[in-house]
């Protein structure tokens, strides 16, 4: 199999070139792309070191079988065309394309039949955020549909890149040597705080963080009349985001139902524990590939109602992990 990454320089592409390797992908020949900046670049797969070309309109795509892309929105719609046009199956870690009523938007545990239906030959990562909520949802709207779903992010740096990673380490040393901290990534100084405002905000007065929560999360889960508010707020945390969760399902969910569920769905691990303090934490989850639940209890103002606490590496599951699994998806589940 030809697999190629655009993207290749990044943190999600270095994220690719990590879980390829861990998942045991069947990966025969690499290629890695970037922008003009980052080609020449070399990075070590297997032990080969493979050389990243510049992202140009040519054939470099032919004979690839599969292209993770993760170099912005702009870029995949730029490139959609040139990427796919000799038949790779495009799965794109960007916004571009996951409102796009012929682009499957796909997280296996959850709607992975979807992705077999590809007319552009594109399939849509979604946003990381969503990608974790829905893991843990799955399992609750199995037993009862589920009718409303508020959640409250706390969203580590590393969703806004390497670079915003590195300015929180910069700015708790600056802070520490008496100097101005620097703030280039976040409309804030991170470091010592929290920011309610992740991505630009909208004329509904959300973000539109919040809204690609809305959106996605009743596309991926086939469920147009599924309510969803989100609050989105950034966290000096350096990896893997965390969720407050509050559901509301068609027919009263029992804490134990609700314990079952998790612990027997795909892709969950479940650290309930409160008695000793044990529930998951971002410090703990960083590298993880699963989705960590915990802190499962009745929400005391709905009768139909649970509230959960939910912890995902972003980088991981919310990114290059959750693209691999649908490629992995694609040739497990290969129709005949």
């Amino acid at each position: 199999m030809k697999v190629a990454i655009v993207g290749a320089s990044g943190a999600v592409g270095q994220e690719f070139l990590r879980v390829l390797d861990q998942q045991n992908f069947p990966v025969d020949e690499l290629v890695l792309f970037g922008s003009s900046r980052s080609a020449g670049r070399t990075y070590t797969f297997r032990g080969k070191e493979i050389v990243v070309k510049e992202l140009k309109h040519n054939d470099d795509f032919k004979g690839v079988d599969i292209a993770f892309t993760s170099a912005g929105a702009g870029t995949s719609k730029e490139y959609a065309g040139t990427i796919t046009k000799h038949g790779a199956i495009m799965i794109d870690n960007s916004s571009a394309f996951r409102m796009d009523e012929d682009v499957p938007l796909v997280v296996p545990e959850v709607n992975g039949e979807d992705a077999f239906n590809t007319p552009r030959n594109i399939i849509a990562n979604p946003n990381c955020t969503t990608i974790q909520m829905v893991v843990a949802l799955k399992p609750l709207n199995d037993i009862s549909p589920i009718k409303r779903v508020h959640v409250a992010t706390y969203q580590a740096a590393s969703g806004a890149g390497a670079a915003a990673m590195d300015e929180l380490v910069r700015q708790y040393g600056q802070i520490e040597r008496g100097e101005e901290p620097t703030v280039e990534k976040f409309a804030y100084q991170l470091a010592y705080n929290v920011i309610p405002h992740v991505d630009v905000f909208l004329e509904n007065g959300y973000t539109k963080e919040e809204m690609k929560m809305y959106h996605e999360t009743k596309k991926i889960m086939h469920s147009p009349s599924l309510d969803v508010s989100a609050t989105c707020v950034r966290v000096p945390v350096m990896r893997a985001h965390s969720e407050a969760i509050w559901v509301e399902t068609e027919k009263p969910v029992s804490v134990d139902e609700a314990r079952a569920a998790f612990a027997s769905g795909e892709g969950l691990i479940v650290v309930d524990d409160p008695a000793n303090k044990k529930y998951p934490m971002p410090l703990d989850i960083a590298n993880q590939d699963p989705v960590y639940v915990g802190r499962i209890r009745k929400d005391l103002t709905n009768e139909n109602g649970l509230s959960f606490w939910v912890v995902g590496d972003q980088i991981k599951k919310g990114a290059a992990l959750n693209a691999v699994q649908i490629a992995q998806y694609l040739i497990s589940h290969k129709k005949k």
